[in-house]
């Protein structure tokens, strides 16, 4: 009974020294973790407070009401106007002063004449689209308006689009040059070059429609046709023509007449020349010398006829 309770005695001080140390192990453990937790609030601290501060400066930057700056557009302008003026070439110098004054030029200009006393010109101007508005109207008031067509096309998409492929083509032209750069072999220099021609044609392509592209958004062209009103036929009066017309009259036909005697007598000339010269000669060498032969006459025979008698 005695070696039982010593070996009992035995077995709950084992119990107990092993529960102590499972205690102790715990609050070390414990103690470790409490100690960490500090040290892991100080090394988030400045993230939270990079958050924190991201999130004050996020609405900010990004809220909804915030006001963005709008997006720049661009639109190629087009005008077709027709004006009747009294002067065409008056109204022609106006418009190209009024275009000039506003910072345009004219591209294009044809004048003609249409029958005896009418003039009809057409001029293609560029003008810059802050003034597109005020010279339209300057132009559509010089006369009187008989047609107006004006056109808006946006064209921010193509521009947008061959920007960036601009952009990306002179990327790809600074890569192959700097291949080119670190190219040992001739064969690869040669392919490398031909590679580089393609690619620098493009990137001028591309250059040409984009200076293309910024001509027609930057100018707009107005197309302006200026005509002269049609004359009205002169009515005849019911009396017939007066003085001044008969007078009128009169002197073209005289004028007419005098024309057509110059015309007859020099186209007789020559023969009346000719005919003057025939009868000069007759009538100073061949009719002197016909009546010197007559009055020498009948000669001895004609002496002896009396005596016949």
């Amino acid at each position: 009974m005695r070696a039982r309770h010593r070996f009992a005695a035995v077995l709950l001080v084992t119990s107990l020294a092993l529960a102590g140390c499972g205690a102790s192990d715990d609050k070390s453990a414990s103690g470790g973790r409490a100690a960490a937790a500090p040290d892991e609030a100080k090394a988030g601290a400045p993230g939270e407070a990079a958050d924190a501060a991201s999130g004050a400066a996020g609405p900010k930057a990004g809220a909804p009401g915030a006001r963005q700056p709008p997006p720049a557009t661009h639109v190629v302008r087009t005008a077709d106007l027709a004006v009747e003026v009294k002067d065409a070439t008056r109204a022609l110098a106006q418009a190209r002063t009024a275009v000039e004054g506003a910072g345009g030029h004219v591209a294009d200009e044809s004048t003609e004449r249409v029958g005896p006393a009418r003039v009809e010109s057409t001029l293609v101007l560029r003008v810059p689209q802050e003034q597109y508005a005020s010279v339209l109207a300057r132009l559509s008031g010089a006369g009187r308006l008989l047609s107006r067509k004006a056109d808006a096309k946006d064209v921010t998409d193509q521009v947008v689009d061959v920007e960036s492929r601009v952009a990306t083509q002179r990327a790809s032209v600074a890569r192959v040059r700097a291949l080119m750069d670190r190219a040992t072999e001739l064969s690869d220099v040669v392919t490398l070059e031909g590679e580089l021609s393609r690619r620098q044609a493009e990137l001028e392509s591309l250059l040409a429609r984009q200076a293309s592209l910024k001509d027609r958004t930057t100018m707009a062209t107005i197309t302006l046709r200026l005509s002269e009103p049609e004359k009205p036929e002169q009515p005849v009066g019911e009396g017939g023509p007066g003085f001044l017309d008969a007078l009128s009259g009169g002197w073209d036909a005289l004028v007419s007449t005098a024309r057509w005697v110059a015309v007859v007598v020099a186209a007789v000339f020559p023969f009346g020349a000719a005919l003057a010269v025939l009868y000069a000669v007759w009538r100073w060498l061949l009719r002197p010398l016909r009546t010197r032969r007559a009055a020498a006459g009948p000669g001895p025979s004609s002496a002896q006829a009396p005596g016949r008698d």
